[in-house]
């Protein structure tokens, strides 16, 4: 086991080589042995006093946020096999030097502070911007008139698909993803939009005070991208499999804010209801060289042996052409799928992150994620771009070619889209496999 992947806080001297901004709860996330988890929090009791711990198992989503949200417990996802412990300033140290001992606790690591990747388009007046995103108002500034007039790329008739449907053929394909479980986790959903009414199956709220109603506006918009409707109320159809069904799970609040423990709880809901995908448009910025988090690339290959695939955001801290840093996390962990964002012109957008770092750290795959139309609270429609945009566009074919091969192994769902990807012409660090295509 890499050393690494038990890293102490931040205030404390011998820190993980974090990315410069990150936040950190003070909270720990424990990985441990499946089949001797107990052993590990024995010991984490013994030598660290960790807050006492309190059980949930995958189905359970009613009192997690509430739990995750006290000083008083520490959080254990028994169906994952990991926890989030509560752990005094001066026990850190042995909380650290205990899990490196311990056999039966395979990683430690501080817990952080997640974001919604999402840049806003300039019609549309944010709710919130985020530090380590910015808005398109900023990408365009900094273009030049001339490259401003061709930012969009050619013209696509939206009539009836938009350019990103018909840039991945979801739009002819012959699946709809018709009963395949999509899990998308995010900020919320609007539950009275009528283009989504119809294809949510469940929602949960990991977030303490506030409902699965999507404030932000984030979650709702790559709720559409991924099964909106193939007729909707208004305007060309923008979802990817139609005919799907959405597990909305809100584990960012209505700021666009989250933690890696809302994160683990959204993910072992997800794969506790079925969940056949895992749309995750969330991430946090990590420097080149920094390793990725060994928490979720484990809960990410235990998904996998469970049958569900994760994608994840690259990222959008990018300022192309000059500046192009590494994939974020948890999107940089290897069994979990990396999704770049394509513009119009189907080049690599100017804010998508790279394969800067090896070890996981590669983009995948690209979709469209530039001037993407979709579903907004209050029962209308918005253009945003981002990373965010791009993965549901990713999750929904995964679910038509799960629809297509029912008994498809999660493992080999993930090389069919990979394998099926059309080819471009920019580096594989910048859009991985190519442009991911419906079946």
């Amino acid at each position: 086991m890499d050393r690494r992947a038990f890293g102490e806080h931040p205030n404390r001297p011998g820190g993980p080589p974090a990315g410069q901004g990150a936040e950190y709860t003070g909270r720990y996330v424990i990985l441990l042995d499946p089949s001797n988890q107990e052993s590990g929090l024995n010991a984490l009791r013994s030598a660290a006093d960790i807050a006492p711990v309190e059980r949930v198992r995958g189905a359970e989503s009613a009192n997690v946020a509430g739990l995750l949200d006290r000083p008083d417990v520490s959080v254990h996802f028994e169906n994952l096999a990991a926890a989030v412990v509560e752990v005094r300033p001066e026990q850190r140290h042995a909380l650290v030097t205990t899990a490196e001992a311990e056999n039966s606790i395979l990683a430690a690591e501080p817990e952080r502070i997640v974001y919604a990747s999402q840049i806003m388009a300039p019609d549309r007046a944010p709710t919130a911007f985020l530090p380590s995103y910015r808005s398109d108002e900023e990408v365009v500034a900094r273009l030049s008139k001339a490259e401003a007039a061709t930012f969009q790329g050619p013209a696509w008739d939206e009539q009836k698909a938009t350019w990103g449907l018909q840039a991945i053929r979801a739009n002819i394909s012959g699946m709809t993803g018709r009963g395949v479980k999509i899990a998308v986790l995010d900020t919320g959903v609007d539950t009275d939009h009528p283009d989504l009414v119809g294809c949510i199956e469940e929602t949960a709220s990991f977030v303490l005070g506030e409902s699965v109603e999507d404030v932000f506006g984030h979650g709702t918009h790559c709720i559409g991208t991924t099964a909106g409707p193939a007729k909707p109320q208004q305007g060309p159809r923008y979802g990817v499999a139609p005919e799907a069904r959405v597990l909305a799970g809100k584990v960012l609040g209505n700021n666009g804010r989250g933690t890696d423990g809302q994160i683990l709880a959204g993910m072992d809901w997800a794969v506790a209801r079925g969940a056949r995908v895992i749309s995750m448009s969330l991430g946090a910025p990590v420097q080149p060289g920094e390793l990725f988090p060994q928490t979720y690339e484990i809960v990410a290959l235990r998904a996998l042996e469970r049958g569900t695939v994760i994608v994840a955001a690259a990222g959008n801290e990018a300022d192309r052409p000059g500046f192009v840093p590494p994939v974020g996390r948890p999107a940089n962990c290897p069994s979990i799928l990396a999704v770049g964002a394509l513009d119009r012109g189907l080049r690599t957008a100017v804010f998508s992150c790279g394969g800067i770092n090896g070890q996981g750290g590669e983009v995948d795959i690209a979709a469209p994620g530039v001037d993407v139309h979709s579903s907004v609270p209050g029962g209308g429609y918005a253009r945003f771009m981002g990373t965010s945009m791009a993965t549901p566009h990713v999750a929904g074919v995964l679910a038509l070619l799960a629809q297509a091969n029912p008994d498809a192994s999660a493992a080999e769902l993930r090389a069919t889209l990979l394998a099926g990807a059309f080819p471009l012409p920019q580096p594989a660090r910048d859009v991985g496999a190519g442009l991911v295509q419906a079946p």
